[in-house]
């Protein structure tokens, strides 16, 4: 499945926390919402501490675990130091935690918290161009990597800035930094490391070949402008400049999303198995989410709008691409370090075999009819629609966190 050899391959050790923590913090993200009340105001702090939660607890600890496995892979050689990732993880999970108590208790806490996330993510953009140095490739996939990582740094700066002024230490204008902020992780960081990452692992789960490549190579190019666009503007107070990197922004997905329709024509495999319904809601979400942005761009800032549109690219689009693809690699890297040193002495076991398929099943409707109920009820401001859609998200995330502990102790005496 993954070109990787065992010389390449980071302990199993080092990865598996990354995905532990990060589903913890999933579940924390699922229970957190019951309690956080919506009034439409983004500056609220009690949403941005829940933001943050996601972002860095679930999406960014994932990520950054699956790019630990996945580096070797992209560039075709083993990292510069694997051991940076021991000192990663617990400056991030640190880091996160003491964020979020900031946003939520106290705003002095967030500029310690900054500096352990700032320091973890430097650590990690550093590794990966130690280690890009060390190869010749400039695949695609490549070039999301060595841009998404420069966005990250540039986002992790500004959120630091801001940090440093909600805390009372600065005194910058929030709302310019907060945008540049916003665009650099979100479609900097995550959905350039998206667009390369899912060039390699959608053809490679789905067996498609021969497609054309064109779209997601000129949506990588419009992306990065678009979010350099917004950054600058953002900065020096350009609003015409920002305005053109919004426009940007969304012709890119769109060029993306039918990347994915070409993607999917030609795959081969066509069992509908928990990871292909998981990344066909998710891309159905980020269908939603843009056409939801596309019509707030259109309206006299309706709030709703907005909302709606974040709503389905996070808890829609984030959630079920990690989490569908969770059930492809957590398998996978369990089978390699279990396993693969057993092939050829005796019986092993097929990957198909290690996910527990109604939990995975559950995990999916419940999350799905979740998503959908509480971003009907966040778009037409009801609480009680909001609530019973979380509801259903938290015993959806209940059983990921089951299945994910099912899945790594496979084959465990």
């Amino acid at each position: 499945m993954f070109n990787i050899s065992r010389e390449f391959a980071p302990p199993f050790k080092l990865i598996a926390p990354f995905f532990v923590v990060g589903t913890i913090f999933y579940i924390l993200s699922a229970a957190a919402l019951l309690f956080i009340s919506f009034d439409y105001d983004y500056m609220q702090m009690g949403i941005a501490g829940w933001a943050h939660l996601f972002l860095l607890g679930y999406v960014m600890m994932i990520i950054f675990g699956a790019m630990a496995q996945l580096i070797p892979v992209v560039l075709e050689t083993g990292h510069f130091s694997v051991d940076f990732y021991y000192v990663i993880f617990p400056l991030l999970l640190l880091g996160t935690i003491v964020m979020v108590l900031g946003f939520w208790l106290n705003p002095i806490l967030l500029s310690f918290g900054g500096i352990l996330v700032l320091a973890a993510m430097g650590i990690f953009a550093i590794e990966v161009f130690l280690t890009i140095k060390k190869t010749d490739l400039n695949t695609l996939t490549v070039k999301c990597v060595k841009v998404s990582n420069i966005f990250l740094l540039l986002g992790i700066l500004s959120g630091f800035l801001l940090s440093l002024t909600i805390a009372g230490f600065l005194g910058v204008d929030i709302n310019s930094i907060l945008k540049a902020h916003v665009y650099a992780v979100v479609g900097g960081y995550i959905m350039i490391t998206i667009m390369g990452i899912t060039l390699i692992l959608l053809p490679m789960f789905g067996l498609a070949h021969g497609f054309d490549e064109k779209p997601v190579n000129l949506s990588f190019k419009i992306m990065t402008y678009s979010v350099a666009f917004v950054i600058i503007g953002s900065f020096i107070g350009f609003k015409v400049l920002a305005q053109l990197g919004y426009i940007g922004a969304f012709v890119s997905i769109a060029l993306y999303f039918y990347q994915i329709i070409l993607i999917y024509k030609k795959r081969i495999r066509k069992e509908s198995d928990i990871w292909f319904k998981s990344v066909l809601f998710a891309f159905f979400s980020l269908l939603l989410s843009w056409i939801l942005g596309f019509m707030y761009l259109l309206s006299t800032d309706y709030r709703p709008l907005l909302y709606g549109a974040v709503w389905f690219l996070f808890m829609g689009f984030f959630s079920f691409l990690i989490n569908g693809h969770l059930y492809k690699i957590v398998p996978f890297l369990v089978w390699f370090h279990r396993y693969a040193p057993l092939v050829g002495k005796e019986k092993v076991p097929m990957l198909q075999e290690m996910y527990p398929k109604k939990q995975s099943e559950y995990e999916f409707w419940f999350t799905m009819g979740g998503t959908l109920i509480a971003g009907y009820g966040l778009m037409i401001g009801s609480s009680d629609f909001f609530k019973a859609g979380v509801a259903f998200l938290f015993i959806g995330s209940v059983f990921l966190g089951t299945s994910l502990k099912w899945m790594l102790n496979f084959g465990r005496n």
